[in-house]
């Protein structure tokens, strides 16, 4: 039964895509991909979301983790974090097919309030995990998806089929991951703070004391809680944010590696340089050369 629901949600994805690459769709919070070849590792930054593959597999690194997803296994994101993913089968016979749907932090905490049952972790837990796929989770994803092929109805009917999704998240076995970055006062809803904070103050001096008194922790106490969520520490995620950003700088807005280094927040060429190898395996310039390369092969 779960290998026949499975096939159908790979039918509609193909049918959605029909080439290689990122597809968003009509429902804002939807987003499908193809790929007809296995890929190298490419840093990004998943926001909290629910990441499904119907065909083919994946694998996401976390600092020094590795997650693995398939068909038969979904992946959760509960924080922002910044990872690197590649696709580890795939064929132009048999494609990757996977999606990736936002979850809003704001409907978790509807739901939580409203009594959504989860067991809540008695100590903050990693914000990405790998778990088995269950059918009514599945069955709604797939309903979704199956809004593409009337588009009139998706303002009306896509939000009930995403807090139907989110509340089946909320109530399995995962459910304790979503449910400790809404609850008030939680050592992982004070990390949540803490990453958002980060998130849009990348590029500024990082004092890691202050921030944990803006979170109401003590710095040890943040430091732990904060490596415990991401598999990082506050330094290591903040250079992290601040080496991805400048790639993506350089890639997309042609900006040199030094412009790039002090757009967000190094003082330093040569240390961005050496901390920019040591992520991407390559200094900046011959990374960029051979990343624009590669699409070009593609293309």
């Amino acid at each position: 039964m779960m290998e026949q629901k499975v096939s159908d949600l790979a039918r509609l994805i193909e049918r959605f895509t029909g080439r290689d690459g990122v597809h968003p769709t009509d429902v804002a919070e939807l987003t499908l991909f193809r790929s007809s070849a296995r890929s190298e590792l490419i840093a990004t930054l998943y926001e909290p979301s629910l990441c499904l593959i119907a065909q083919g597999s994946k694998e996401v690194h976390l600092a020094d983790e590795v997650h693995r997803y398939d068909p038969a296994h979904f992946l959760l994101v509960s924080v922002d974090l910044p990872v690197a993913g590649c696709v580890t089968v795939a064929s132009p016979e048999e494609p990757y097919l996977a999606l990736r749907l936002s979850l809003d932090p704001g409907v978790v905490g509807e739901l939580v309030a409203d009594g959504a049952h989860a067991d809540t972790q008695a100590h903050p837990a990693r914000g990405l995990a790998v778990a088995p796929m269950e059918p009514p989770l599945l069955d709604a994803v797939t309903r979704l998806i199956g809004l593409l092929e009337a588009p009139r109805h998706v303002p009306a009917l896509a939000p009930l089929v995403l807090r139907e999704i989110t509340y089946r998240l909320l109530t399995g076995p995962q459910g304790g991951r979503l449910r400790q970055i809404a609850a008030a006062g939680a050592p992982a809803q004070r990390i949540a703070r803490a990453i958002r904070w980060l998130m849009d103050h990348f590029a500024k001096p990082l004092r890691v004391e202050s921030l944990a008194r803006q979170v109401r922790m003590s710095p040890s106490a943040f430091h732990h809680h904060f490596k415990t969520v991401t598999a990082l520490s506050p330094l290591q995620y903040q250079k992290r944010l601040r080496l991805q950003e400048a790639r993506r700088l350089m890639l997309g807005d042609g900006l040199d590696a030094a412009a790039a280094a002090y757009r967000v927040g190094y003082e330093s060429p040569s240390q961005f340089s050496r901390e920019y190898r040591r992520l991407f395996g390559a200094p900046p310039r011959a990374d960029v050369d051979a990343v624009r390369s590669q699409s070009a092969t593609r293309e």
